[in-house]
């Protein structure tokens, strides 16, 4: 596992309250990080609802391995030059970088997404585009990274982003446990932000998804999933494609590649029986799609991604959670 890492939440001008709580407990919910909240602190926003205190300057997100930006209220309004400096410059040296919703657009001002890749509320991605032609501008995506920049949509997707943000530092197991602490279902970057119509209960196909999940080792084929569901094969890769985001060999090889995470974490098999367990078959053809998903070997991963200490060896859950409150102020 990685050794301790830095995060400084950016305190924004009109940071709205919800996604700055999101981002401050998530991240205080594992004992890997070292949360910081940073932003003019000599300044106050009379407007907002919630009073949101820094607890470090701006500086001080210089020596941050990710540096998150909560949305905020009025993305036509610049933010300060200098918290744009602060994102240049972690930019520079290669911090990750994540964005919430509107945030894209300090981003965008900051030229971090020229060239990129990038998405943003639904509400939003047409001005994105509009104003930021050097975006490349996706719709309809509950987060998009592209290399180190990391841009996500609502509450809903941020939550995601930084489950994935956990699942990258940390491990699978970890970002497990964060998601359990906030009883959430982890969702793929690629699932998108709504559907113009709900998928009907009849026409669900969560059953076929957790009977793939209980069911890796063995041969698994769209035809398979589509009998399971009671469906003809173009409509199940039609409704399996709105509720998921992706196709259904895409979905199945990537449930396949978070399972030998888990398992490369949590267990001393050798890679042989790994590929097995999680239907790559060979272990050559699953070193080489775990590459291709994860960007290094699953020796490599198994390495730097030790199981956790137990429980008793962590800070206590109160006292973070006191530490992190101290970044709120009373409410408006």
């Amino acid at each position: 596992m990685q050794s301790g890492r830095v995060a400084a939440v950016l305190a924004v001008p009109g940071t709205i309250a919800l996604d700055f709580g999101i981002l401050v407990y998530l991240l205080n919910a594992h004992p890997g990080y070292e949360v910081l909240v940073c932003g003019d602190r000599g300044s106050a926003d009379a407007a907002a609802l919630v009073d949101i205190r820094p607890t470090h300057s701006l500086a001080e997100a210089d020596r941050a391995d990710v540096v998150l930006v909560p949305s905020y209220e009025d993305p036509r309004l610049p933010l300060p030059e200098e918290y744009l400096e602060v994102l240049r410059r972690a930019d520079q040296r290669g911090a990750r970088i994540v964005a919430a919703c509107t945030a894209a657009f300090a981003l965008a001002a900051a030229g971090v997404l020229d060239g990129r890749t990038a998405t943003t509320h639904w509400r939003y991605t047409d001005r994105l585009r509009l104003e930021h032609p050097r975006v490349d501008v996706v719709e309809n995506r509950l987060f998009v990274e592209d290399g180190p920049v990391l841009t996500s949509a609502g509450a809903g997707g941020l939550i995601d982003a930084c489950l994935h943000v956990i699942r990258s530092d940390f491990g699978a197991t970890a970002a497990d446990e964060v998601a359990k602490e906030v009883v959430s279902l982890p969702r793929g970057a690629a699932e998108p932000q709504y559907v113009d119509l709900p998928t009907p209960p009849r026409t669900s196909l969560r059953a076929t998804r957790e009977w793939v999940v209980d069911n890796l080792a063995s041969p698994i084929t769209v035809q398979r999933m589509a009998d399971r569901s009671l469906l003809p094969r173009r409509t199940f890769i039609r409704h399996f494609e709105r509720e998921t985001g992706m196709s259904p060999m895409h979905w199945v090889v990537s449930q396949r590649v978070l399972s030998a995470r888990r398992l490369l974490e949590s267990s001393d098999w050798s890679v042989e029986r790994i590929a097995g367990a999680t239907g790559f078959g060979t272990a050559a053809n699953f070193r080489a799609t775990f590459r291709r998903a994860v960007g290094t070997t699953p020796t490599a991963y198994r390495k730097s991604h030790a199981r956790l200490p137990e429980p008793s060896a962590r800070t206590p859950r109160t006292e973070r959670s006191r530490t992190a409150g101290r970044a709120f102020g009373k409410a408006g």
